[in-house]
């Protein structure tokens, strides 16, 4: 069974500071962070977006309307789709909002709702499912294959949700498509867009775990296996932040900042991009 990990072009894309400007109400979820959680660098599990939470979340609720805000470069894909599944299970109307990103499994996760609206400035990014698997050649075939299946998932929600053709969404997928908010719902796939006043942005300076995110999606982008990148970010942590720092992933956790942790970040990515995997 294949592992899903973050798109790194997503998770560099994304901006974690986008967040809902005015005070929410109880019958409203926020998603803002990783899909699943599993999400994590040197043994930490990290509470993203789960099923478990959603649930409970709903439950919470009870039979009333419920409004979901999206900021989200997405995750395990499996996570994405029972959260899909469970939000259309619910008695009552499920509104979506995607405030920012909503990426790969956070974008059928925005299928769900019979309004769905999106900032002018959002985007939704919809492709293939995306892995990262090493075995010898029938392994990879049997993977290829798997994941195949999952796309087919995936394209199917797209089509009932925007009545598009079959052909028209796999060509999207197929060429890993970052729709803007006009294009979205140009093509029925969100259903209207948001009111600016309803977003916001944290102005306050990229965090540690920031950091972590965009050393680690430039790293996936230069082909650096998972458990490498484990090992790389962890001799990062130890050797530059020291014991005493708060690391964690989720962008919601308040952390403690560095400057000299930001500095190393920006020197660290700029050298990434010159190198040659």
């Amino acid at each position: 069974m294949p592992k899903f990990e973050l798109n790194p072009k997503a998770l560099a894309a994304w901006n974690p500071h986008i967040k809902v400007a005015a005070e929410q109400s109880v019958n409203t979820i926020t998603m803002f962070g990783v899909v699943g959680d599993s999400y994590d660098y040197w043994g930490e599990t990290n509470k993203g977006i789960t099923l478990a939470r959603v649930d409970a979340a709903l439950r919470s609720i009870g039979d009333n309307e419920v409004v979901v805000y999206i900021n989200s470069p997405g995750g395990d894909m499996f996570e994405g789709i029972a959260i899909y599944n469970r939000l259309r299970e619910h008695s009552q109307k499920v509104t979506i909002k995607v405030i920012g990103l909503a990426a790969s499994a956070a974008s059928i996760i925005a299928m769900a709702g019979a309004e769905r609206l999106i900032a002018k400035s959002a985007f939704l990014m919809i492709h293939n499912c995306w892995s990262n698997f090493v075995g010898n050649r029938n392994d990879l075939r049997d993977i290829a294959d798997q994941l195949e299946e999952f796309d087919i998932s995936m394209r199917d929600v797209y089509i009932d949700v925007s009545g598009m053709s079959e052909s028209e969404v796999t060509d999207l997928m197929d060429k890993e498509s970052y729709l803007s908010g006009s294009s979205a719902v140009q093509k029925s796939l969100m259903t209207g867009v948001l009111q600016a006043e309803e977003i916001a942005t944290d102005t306050a300076p990229a965090s540690q775990a920031q950091a972590f995110q965009n050393i680690n999606a430039a790293l996936a982008e230069g082909g650096v296996p998972y458990n490498q990148r484990l090992k790389m970010l962890a001799a990062i942590k130890d050797n530059f932040w020291g014991q005493e720092s708060e690391i964690s992933l989720h962008p919601t956790t308040k952390q403690k900042s560095s400057n000299a942790a930001a500095e190393l970040f920006m020197s660290f990515s700029d050298g990434l991009k010159s190198l040659a995997f």
